[in-house]
């Protein structure tokens, strides 16, 4: 979401030093098959965009945290830094930061001239707010109360100097703060109850939140008195757009019918037909991000039976035929992965040998591990008891190609001996099941900048949940060498020793089989060619709608 829970999402890298150039920018769409300016931007106009995403419950992102609320909120909220496509750590609402020698503490210079759009100021006690909201229990945050794990306490040095405490060194916090879960709100709009604050956040960015009509739209206005884009933005001063409105049209035909009708301006989560088709036309461009983290997954649950055995884990992902699912499901929208990582990320390691189909060598590491006889159905039991995977599937985080993906999987394994229960649910009953630990194999993408996203997915402290009771080890990995390699890396600024720790920790991670990886979590977005300037930040990969314009 980060698996985006209606709470998700994490931390990142060091400093000042780059790192990992991850979403893709484009400071101009031009008209099909272009290259060429389209003149001076025009301003004014509405802008519709569709979202394929499940509609928010709360538009505050501090609360919960999943990717349909970084979606919206990054129009109206802002953080304190941000990355440019190059993966270097960029001023926004912080113009500069200075940790202290022993990493214990980071000092953030504020900008001086911006206010929340309720008139209530930014300088360092609003960050103290936006921070202690993100760390209280009763916020339910699960993407800003990991990101700021480390932090024990804030200071206002001066109006526009805030100091944060650590208890130890975090190399990833400037990538945590660059995300939109943890992006600044003002304080007063705070100090509200939850579901006023969840119904219109009040941000400093270049739109506010006018009005929701809940399951049908939310609608954006644009802020005249807007001063703070981010330090890679395309332009100064407020948006060109008048008003942006968000609805949230779920089929993909649908979405994808009103693009073309000219209804919508701009659709997210295009399908691979979708995506087809749309090359052919001379009306629609597209722009495509990579989101950043960790990969589309299967992750195995190994902390019962029968993935406790890492032969059977092995044998799974041996049975499990992905290549020529993704193939042929994807339209070649989508590559194969083999890294716990996204593609996104320098630091990630690739092993396609791990990952080969070879359904033969499946049968040898069942054999060996006491599933030698099979049922009448064909399936192998052990001590009477037939090899079952529960697999419980989204339908509001599972796109059609991804459930497909899981079928064939389904079939692939059934020939090695393996029942895989395929178990579609609504997400409220999909977190319960992952909560009660009713699951032995899931899909949850998660959404987090830079390598640190390993610590928590795989470190053994994140199969303790959160206040919000989200917990991030759905594979439940318990390896205290993995642990070791993770902190210890978590602590690390020097950037070539804090790739090699994340290099060993995916290599044990890969080779003990908690996980089956399908391929990069991919944001597809699809517009109408006179929509100009529309980009992704390079953080999340969600769309900035303050550069864009409409050519007409």
């Amino acid at each position: 979401m980060p698996f985006r829970h209606p709470w998700r999402t994490r931390r990142l890298l060091a400093a000042t030093t780059g790192i990992i150039a991850l979403g893709l920018l484009v400071a101009g769409c031009t008209p099909a098959g272009s290259n060429e300016p389209v003149g001076e931007p025009k301003t004014g106009g509405t802008l519709t965009y569709a979202s394929g995403d499940a509609e928010p419950t709360c538009l505050d992102p501090h609360v919960g945290g999943n990717f349909p609320q970084a979606l919206v909120s990054a129009q109206y909220l802002e953080s304190l830094v941000s990355r440019d496509t190059a993966g270097t750590i960029i001023p926004w609402l912080a113009e500069s930061w200075i940790p202290s020698e022993d990493g214990l503490t980071w000092d953030f210079t504020l900008r001086s001239d911006v206010t929340f759009t309720d008139g209530t100021v930014f300088d360092a006690a609003a960050v103290q707010a936006n921070i202690a909201h993100l760390q209280d229990p009763t916020t339910l945050s699960s993407t800003g109360y990991l990101g700021l794990g480390k932090v024990t306490g804030t200071e206002a040095v001066s109006p526009t100097v805030v100091r944060f405490t650590l208890s130890e060194p975090d190399s990833a916090l400037l990538e945590s703060l660059s995300q939109t879960w943890l992006a600044m709100e003002s304080p007063t709009a705070l100090e509200r109850s939850q579901d006023e604050n969840c119904a219109s956040p009040v941000g400093t960015g270049p739109f506010l939140v006018d009005s929701w009509v809940k399951q049908n739209a939310i609608t954006l206005v644009r802020n005249d008195d807007y001063v703070s884009p981010p330090a890679d933005a395309a332009h100064a001063g407020p948006a060109y757009l008048d008003k942006v409105i968000w609805r949230f049209i779920p089929d993909s035909a649908s979405r994808y019918a009103a693009l073309q009708s000219g209804e919508v301006d701009v659709i997210d989560n295009a399908q691979p037909d979708t995506i087809v088709q749309a090359k052919q036309s001379d009306s629609i461009e597209q722009l495509d991000s990579p989101r950043p983290g960790a990969s589309n997954r299967i992750e195995l649950n190994s902390g019962q039976a029968p993935f406790n055995d890492v032969r059977v884990r092995e044998a799974f992902i041996r049975s499990a035929n992905v290549d020529d699912a993704v193939s042929s499901l994807f339209q070649g929208t989508a590559t194969r992965s083999y890294s716990a990582l996204s593609s996104a990320e320098s630091t990630a390691v690739s092993n396609p040998a791990l990952f080969d189909y070879d359904p033969a060598a499946a049968v040898t590491l069942l054999q060996a591990a006491g599933w030698g006889q099979t049922d009448a159905d064909g399936y192998r039991i052990k001590d009477g008891v037939r090899l079952s995977v529960e697999f419980p599937v989204s339908t509001n985080q599972s796109i059609p190609a991804e459930q497909s993906v899981f079928e064939q999987i389904q079939a692939t394994a059934k020939e090695t001996g393996f029942e895989v229960k395929l178990a579609p649910m609504d997400l409220s009953s999909w977190y319960a099941a992952l909560a009660s630990n009713d699951y032995d194999a899931v899909s949850a993408p998660y959404t987090k900048v830079g390598p640190d996203v390993l610590r928590i997915l795989y470190h053994s402290a994140s199969i303790v949940p959160a206040p919000s009771g989200y917990f991030a080890n759905l594979a439940q990995v318990n390896d205290p060498a993995i642990d070791e390699l993770l902190t210890t890396a978590a602590r690390t600024t020097d950037v070539a020793e804090r790739a090699s720790l994340y290099a060993d920790a995916q290599n044990r991670i890969l080779e003990g089989f908690y996980i089956l990886p399908l391929y990069d979590q991919q944001n597809h977005y699809l517009l109408r060619s006179d929509v100009i300037g529309l980009r992704t930040l390079p953080t999340v990969a969600v769309p900035t709608l303050y550069d864009t314009w409409l050519n007409r």
